[in-house]
């Protein structure tokens, strides 16, 4: 399922990296898939492929999508972050006949699922977010179109200031977003999701307990901090990438818990 009959390449943007896969659903729900690695070039969207396959077959429409990670020009805090916004944003113009707006939803995986709730944060503030002081909302773009029905967090980085302080993945969190939380307040403040106001959307922040790349804790912190809006999903003796493997029990957890959430 992951040849060309599958999926259609998408442009969001002109740099090499600002683009994603359609993969044409059944009858009008669709998921953002937002690849992990660290916010770093070595993974790229088809990381996803498998999960995209399995969400195509049971229905849903697929837009599986690519951005500048922190490793190349332009990329990091803000242009990452930026790509995003807009990715999620062109949604709104995949497929009008085919897409309910009402029935959108966000799985990130690892450093996607940090970008995950970031996103779905931004579109409940209206679309805007400060950069050093200054409004990066391009006033001749509609902001936020797609309000998402729910986010699932996959081993996510949903506490970037913890993450930075553990010092994961040799120092990933300070490369995204140039340096230590104290020196770079206003950045944690924005990109972290334990920094926001906690979400109103239906969240699921599943984990394994057996992550090595991302502390369970973290997750775990995230949803006690946020509320009855966010469901903590603990998988026991679950590696990172399970929850990404259609064949695992993880996946199979995680379908039974997103179905009711958002039907295909």
């Amino acid at each position: 399922m992951t040849g060309s009959s599958a999926y259609r390449i998408r442009r969001y943007g002109t740099e090499s990296h600002q683009y994603g896969e359609y993969w044409p659903g059944g009858t009008g729900a669709l998921v953002v898939l937002i690849h992990g690695g660290y916010w770093r070039e070595r993974y790229r969207l088809d990381l996803m492929h498998p999960m995209a396959a399995d969400l195509q077959a049971r229905g849903y429409a697929v837009w599986n999508v690519e951005y500048r990670p922190m490793d190349v020009a332009g990329g990091g805090w803000p242009g990452t972050f930026e790509d995003i916004a807009v990715a999620v944003d062109s949604v709104a113009d995949l497929d009008s006949e085919a897409i309910d707006p009402g029935r959108i939803g966000l799985i990130g995986h690892s450093a996607g699922g940090q970008l995950a709730l970031w996103v779905a944060g931004l579109a409940e503030r209206g679309g805007s977010f400060l950069l050093d002081g200054a409004c990066a909302q391009d006033a001749k773009k509609p902001a936020c179109r797609v309000t998402p029905k729910v986010v699932v967090s996959l081993a996510g980085v949903c506490d970037l200031e913890a993450a930075a302080r553990l010092g994961l993945s040799a120092g990933a969190v300070l490369e995204l977003l140039g340096g230590a939380p104290g020196d770079r307040p206003e950045a944690y403040a924005q990109a972290d999701p334990m920094s926001a106001g906690p979400l109103t959307v239906s969240q699921l922040i599943v984990h394994g307990t057996a992550d090595e790349d991302v502390p369970y804790e973290l997750s775990h912190r995230y949803a006690a901090r946020t509320g009855e809006c966010a469901a903590l999903v603990t998988l026991p003796d679950t590696d990172h990438f399970e929850p990404i493997d259609p064949a695992s029990a993880a996946w199979d957890r995680i379908m039974r818990e997103l179905t009711p959430l958002l039907p295909a």
